[in-house]
């Protein structure tokens, strides 16, 4: 952790004389780490995918390189080293809501390193008054037409494009829950560490955004191998975003729908099979190609200059197996960020949200028979709706770094009634150029 703590800043060093020159080449960084503790709580009966009933701690460091290169006048260019560690809760399992955002499938207590991102972006600026662009992460400091067509391709986060909302998406910064990253209900297109290939393309005008896109899916779920087969399995994703006043202040709202074909189990079908041969439930018995489509629905609102609000709402058929994301078919998540300039501290804020995550009835009747899922397996099932309330204070302590305080109550765990609640403690540290 020491030696890619130094890296890091080389890293920060250097993306500040470039920064410093004016360079058609950026670079920028981050490190974060989260560790979080989960007191003991009550449980009838535990299953091999439930959430351990007794007291755990967890942890993430993440740290990330962005480097950006202006290869044209409208072509930009962007790559991301990355690396990771951590441990998670009961081995990632357990939950719909997952606490850390940070965590990914296959993080152990080693350090990684991959490429998290390698992507194009070109700009037909097509007219109007021209927008001036800062420099950030995978942003170059730039000049786009109000008017435009936006071409992106390549290695990326489907969330750098899509639901790119202001006040819940970055668990480095803001909440930390999965239900906040965005829609709960969206299996969207990932590897196990929440990256894909694929492109998309958005039509941006002052009154109005279209952005669609098709990427790959993993060969099998929650896998980090893609299926480069992308005109027989595929996940397909289109947004339409339109601007609004709400008393006067500035909002969006956004309608979002997917559809993946994967090859996965559906629960039907497995619990068909688990009759007929008087076992438990088993998806991975009945995969076959398959199809699940879904919607989105969110909205945000500047109620002041200090203050923002969203709200989340998701659905999926949910009838076959989560193949990319959480196991969440309903999802409902609203919440309030705060920027810290509201009470003298500008390099601060807090927040918090609530969400709540349900699940198809085919979905809950698997596991209430006995069947266990990626993430989810009690062993039966008395089910509830999961109901988390998040919320958080970030202190700027210096130039780029900062020190989180969070706390997260999480009732029926699982889904299950019969278990909890959680409650989840902990701190983050997060320093960025």
């Amino acid at each position: 952790m020491l030696r890619a703590a130094a890296i890091l800043l080389l890293a920060l060093n250097a993306g500040a004389a470039l920064a410093a020159e004016e360079s058609p080449f950026e670079l920028h960084a981050q490190a974060t780490y989260a560790q979080q503790f989960k007191p003991s709580f009550n449980a009838l009966y535990s299953g091999p995918n439930s959430l351990n009933a007794s007291r755990e701690t967890s942890y993430t460091f993440t740290g990330t390189l962005y480097l950006g290169a202006r290869l044209g006048e409208a072509t930009e260019l962007y790559f991301n080293p990355e690396f990771v560690q951590g441990r998670a809760f009961s081995g990632l399992h357990g939950v719909g809501g997952f606490t850390n955002g940070e965590i990914q499938r296959g993080t152990g207590p080693e350090l990684k390193g991959y490429r998290a991102r390698l992507f194009l972006r070109h700009t037909w600026n097509l007219g109007g008054e021209p927008e001036a662009q800062e420099s950030g992460q995978n942003q170059i400091s730039a000049r786009y037409s109000a008017e435009r067509v936006v071409l992106t391709a390549g290695n990326i986060s489907v969330l750098d494009v899509f639901d790119a909302m202001d006040y819940s998406r970055d668990a480095r910064t803001q909440f930390m829950n999965w239900s906040s990253l965005t829609y709960g209900a969206w299996d969207f297109p990932a590897d196990a560490r929440g990256y894909t290939w694929g492109a998309a393309v958005e039509y941006i005008t002052a009154g109005w955004q279209a952005r669609a896109g098709r990427f790959l899916v993993p060969v099998e779920s929650n896998g980090l191998r893609l299926d480069r087969d992308f005109m027989q399995r595929y996940g397909d994703v289109a947004e339409l975003e339109v601007p609004y006043k709400l008393a006067g202040r500035p909002a969006i709202v956004r309608g979002l729908v997917f559809r993946n074909r994967v090859v996965a189990g559906a629960f039907d079908d497995a619990i068909a099979l688990g009759a007929a041969t008087a076992a438990a439930p088993d998806l991975s018995l009945v995969r076959r190609l398959q199809t699940k489509a879904g919607f989105g629905l969110g909205t945000q609102v500047a109620l002041s200059e200090y203050v923002g609000a969203y709200a989340r709402a998701g659905w999926s058929d949910g009838r076959t197996e989560t193949f990319m994301f959480t196991e969440i078919d309903r999802s409902l998540a609203a919440g309030t960020l705060l920027k810290g300039a509201g009470w003298g501290r500008p390099d601060d804020s807090a927040g918090i949200a609530a969400y709540v995550n349900g699940l198809s009835r085919p979905h809950r009747d698997y596991l209430a028979a006995g069947g266990a899922a990626f993430f989810l397996g009690d062993g039966r099932l008395n089910y509830a709706t999961e109901r988390i309330v998040e919320t958080f204070y970030s202190l700027g302590v210096a130039k780029g770094v900062w020190l989180s305080l969070g706390y997260q109550y999480l009732a029926n765990p699982g889904y299950n009634r019969d278990r909890g609640p959680a409650n989840f403690v902990g701190f983050r540290v997060h320093a960025e150029l």
